[in-house]
């Protein structure tokens, strides 16, 4: 068996969208997935099904691996031939101790490769709008850990030096010393009316930030309630932080919300709401397969010339209709002249990656309005028309077009389950910590909802949530189901139900 390679990787500061394209492709591709405790979850889901995961985190006053066992671990994997990523929050040669494992690996002559990443003190810089250098307040950065070697006979930290730098401080892992360091740096003179930022999970929607002065920034951070792990930058840089802050400024910054749908489907919504600030939580109530009756697909493609409609009324139909119609055909073209209609903006959009024009979509974005919008060409009278839908599809698209004589085939493509959440990490948070709203994008994840209401149970002081409907179809269920709704996307799609959840949150 030939020897594996070790890959020491930067996770970066946090967030996901901060991590190198190399690191990326690197923990999508590796067998093993060595990782710390400051490595954010949904790294974790870019890793292939057959990635061996070991989490080896550190964090004050756990240690759940010695240093030395890592060390044996990363050897021992890629002498088994695989391809090891060890991931690090932030670089891992600032403060990472990759440079002990790049010499353990080199001993033990396993090839290597280092990926750097964002470092925590140029990413929470960032966050908060600090320039790290200023013509006018510093020229040098200084990179210095507040937690030094318990076992040193001395500290190898000298502030009495630092104090006295025309240079930013950027503080590693010091939180917990934040004391002694502070006393330390006034008793060299430093001017206790030097400004100080401390900004814990800098880069994430649960981002926290206190700015004090350094002769008072204890007790600031004590009345704060902020809790390691956190950065803390010294210097007259941070000064105009409160002008300069992006980050926190984000509309949904601080607001923590549910998203019901699929896995598969969420990462837009997920990407979406991020972008606004919030802390997003994936509550994939449903999942969704293929699931094809195999004479029902032969008898549809056998006649698929003569349909004068093809109906799409999700864009998981489209996706499933095309994955079986290239598993018989090499050629789009093979559809013939059918004319082509869709449900809404999400499902128009589906199609046309497939370079294929949509001519009827109706305003509003449900069955029943396309069916009206069908009728309103005068083309279904005598037409034949292939509705192609999921097992809990209703009859409000095709019973309609029955009634104005239209010859209708139902072609299933897919099936919705409702998902087991009883043992998943994103259940398990919103039952502790609630949120502030969640949203429902069809009336399946609202019964899932219903069905596993004890396994999202809410614990006690959690936030009740606020909850959100894609649209009148949804709505409809959820009142005969009995689930509260406070607001109606006006426009049943992503944009819609976005700005519903801005205008409640934001601006109620």
């Amino acid at each position: 068996m030939s020897v594996g390679m070790v890959y020491l990787v930067g996770a970066g500061p946090g967030a996901s969208d901060l991590v190198t394209v190399r690191g990326k492709e690197l923990i999508e591709r590796c067998d093993a997935l060595v990782y710390d405790y400051l490595v954010y979850d949904e790294l974790l889901t870019w890793t292939k099904r057959s990635c061996e995961k070991t989490y080896v985190g550190k964090r004050s006053g756990y240690h759940s691996k010695p240093q030395e066992d890592i060390e044996k671990l990363l050897i021992k994997l890629a002498k088994d031939g695989k391809m090891v990523v060890r991931l690090k929050g932030g670089d891992p040669f600032v403060f990472g101790r990759g440079g002990e494992e790049a010499d353990a690996l080199l001993d033990a002559g396993i090839t290597f490769e280092i990926v750097p990443g964002v470092t925590a003190s140029v990413g929470t810089a960032a966050s908060m709008g600090i320039p790290l250098t200023h013509r006018n307040d510093s020229s040098a950065v200084v990179l210095v850990t507040g937690h030094e070697d318990p076992e040193k006979s001395e500290t190898a930290v000298n502030w009495d030096h630092y104090a006295k730098l025309d240079a930013t401080l950027c503080i590693y892992m010091g939180l917990t010393k934040l004391d002694y360091i502070s006393s330390e740096l006034l008793k060299a003179g430093m001017d206790p009316e030097t400004s100080v930022a401390i900004v814990r999970w800098a880069t994430l929607p649960t981002q926290e930030s206190c700015i004090g002065k350094l002769g008072t920034i204890s007790k600031t951070v004590i009345e704060s309630g902020i809790k390691p792990p956190a950065m803390i930058i010294i210097g007259e840089v941070v000064r105009d932080a409160p002008k300069h802050s992006w980050f926190e400024q984000k509309p949904l910054f601080g607001k923590r919300i549910a998203i019901t749908r699929t896995r598969q489907q969420s990462s837009e919504l997920m990407h979406r709401l991020h972008q606004l600030g919030a802390d997003v939580l994936e509550l994939p109530l449903i999942k969704v397969s293929a699931a094809v009756d195999e004479q029902v697909k032969k008898d549809v493609f056998f006649e698929l010339g003569s349909y004068d409609w093809i109906v799409f009324s999700s864009p998981n139909g489209v996706r499933y209709f095309f994955k079986e119609f290239f598993s018989e055909y090499k050629d789009v073209r093979s559809m013939g002249f059918m004319r082509i209609a869709a449900v809404g903006p999400a499902t128009v959009k589906e199609i046309e990656q497939f370079h294929l024009e949509v001519e009827i979509m109706p305003e509003k974005h449900t069955g029943a309005d396309l069916a009206e919008a069908l009728i309103g060409t005068d083309s279904i009278e005598h037409s034949k028309v292939l509705v192609v839908k999921g097992n809990l599809g209703s009859d409000d698209l095709i019973k309609p077009l029955e009634e104005k004589w239209a010859i209708v085939d139902r072609f299933e493509v897919y099936k919705t389950e409702a998902s087991d959440l009883s043992e998943n990490a994103a259940a398990e948070k919103f039952r502790q910590l609630g949120a502030h709203g969640i949203t429902f994008t069809s009336g399946s994840t609202v019964r899932s909802f219903v069905k596993q209401a004890k396994a999202l149970q809410l614990e006690e002081g959690a936030e009740t949530p606020k909850t959100f409907s894609i649209g009148p179809v949804t709505s409809k269920l959820m009142k005969e189901m009995h689930v509260p709704l406070v607001r109606e996307a006006k426009e049943s799609t992503l944009d819609g139900l976005i700005v519903a959840i801005v205008e409640e949150l934001v601006h109620p």
